[in-house]
């Protein structure tokens, strides 16, 4: 078995950094192995380069990064999982890494802005949460709010250049479905500026309601990694900080129809449940139908079983329309026509655009390292350098 020289300390920093147990790594380190590896048997004074890899596999930083003889930076300022230890969702591996992989990028890119004289300070104040979200809401949309756009994808785009214009930073990453595990999240907000979406592709309603979440914890300069758990908003046992952000999201993307809402009589049968009118507010808005049901609970306008009764129906219609799209994929697949469908791309801030453009320029950066973390082909590259 071929060995190598290593850096231990590495590896526990990244232990420690993503919050493993020992035993808990030593699992994740013997996946697919008939007998399970301990601490003693991998980690002597020099290291198997299959274990080395098996390591890798779990932290994706390369192998040279276990090689560096370097002491690992651990600081509150180097990852989130050293400023906090608590989070909104029990976070598991996958969402761990892609935390991980946005807070070097956030690092990186703050690097690049000093070395190229860009100014990304935060341009809003801090509020508190002892302050009105609803004020604070009406305040922020007469800055942040694009024009209205039906089309609720082109609507959150419109929302990220938005937001650009304000130093902050919103950034997508996209799942593949073949992934073996998937991120637990929706969304997380890192000091000072990055806000960080998971691709919905399915409910692009959730995703705006999630970056106007992570805008509201922006606003009060409270990290935070999570799920949008829309039962866990109407019913559970949530802190100040997150009743604060769910109600600051709600008002920032209702604006005028929020007073349409508050007059909405209690849903009931006799009244249709006043679905016609929900649909509406929901087309004028974005604010999804789960989002608005999740409001009217906590007005008392709709009792517990209603609620259960129309999220129901709802989950049973979108599960009904992916099992259509799913049928009709299969059967233009029998009938050998090419599929269409391509993974998704995620929305690129303009913020992040200009900053890596700007650090090419200044020659920061160069044409290998621009088309890498723009995820560009080179016969794209003349675009962007215009």
């Amino acid at each position: 078995m071929k060995t190598t020289t290593y850096n231990i300390d590495r590896i526990n920093h990244l232990i420690q950094q993503y919050q493993l147990g020992k035993e808990e790594f030593l699992t994740l380190l013997s996946e697919g192995l008939k007998h399970p590896l301990t601490w003693e048997a991998v980690f002597k004074e020099e290291i198997q380069i299959n274990h080395l890899k098996r390591i890798d596999k779990i932290f994706k930083k390369g192998l040279s990064y276990y090689l560096d003889p370097t002491a690992p930076v651990t600081s509150k300022e180097s990852s989130i999982f050293f400023r906090k230890e608590k989070f909104g969702t029990n976070l598991n591996l996958a969402s761990k890494k892609i935390v991980s992989q946005f807070e070097d990028l956030k690092i990186s890119l703050s690097g690049l802005a000093k070395l190229s004289d860009i100014n990304l300070e935060r341009k809003l104040p801090v509020f508190h949460s002892h302050d009105n979200p609803v004020s604070v809401a009406n305040t922020v949309r007469e800055l942040l709010m694009p024009r209205f756009k039906k089309d609720p994808k082109k609507f959150l785009n419109a929302l990220i250049d938005t937001f650009a214009e304000y130093n902050i930073l919103v950034f997508e990453y996209v799942e593949h479905p073949s992934l073996k595990e998937k991120t637990n999240i929706d969304g997380f907000f890192l000091q000072p500026n990055v806000i960080v979406l998971r691709r919905n592709q399915d409910y692009f309603k959730r995703e705006i309601f999630t970056l106007a979440h992570e805008l509201g914890h922006y606003l009060l300069n409270q990290e935070e990694i999570e799920s949008m758990d829309y039962d866990q908003m109407a019913f559970g046992k949530i802190s100040k900080v997150e009743a604060w952000c769910n109600h600051f999201a709600f008002a920032f993307l209702a604006g005028n129809e929020l007073l349409n809402l508050d007059k909405l009589p209690n849903l009931t049968a006799r009244n249709d449940y006043n679905f016609n009118e929900i649909k509406t507010i929901s087309d004028h808005t974005h604010l999804s139908f789960s989002a608005i049901l999740t409001y009217l609970v906590k007005k008392d306008k709709v009792s517990g079983a209603i609620y259960a009764k129309m999220r129901r129906n709802q989950e049973e219609e979108i599960q009904n329309r992916k099992e259509e799209e799913k049928k009709k994929r299969e059967l233009e697949k029998e009938m050998g026509k090419a599929s269409t469908a391509s993974l998704a791309k995620p929305i690129q801030s303009p913020l992040f655009v200009s900053t890596i453009q700007s650090a090419f320029f200044d020659g920061v950066i160069n044409e290998f390292e621009l088309c890498k973390t723009l995820n560009l082909k080179p016969n794209q590259l003349e675009k962007y350098l215009r």
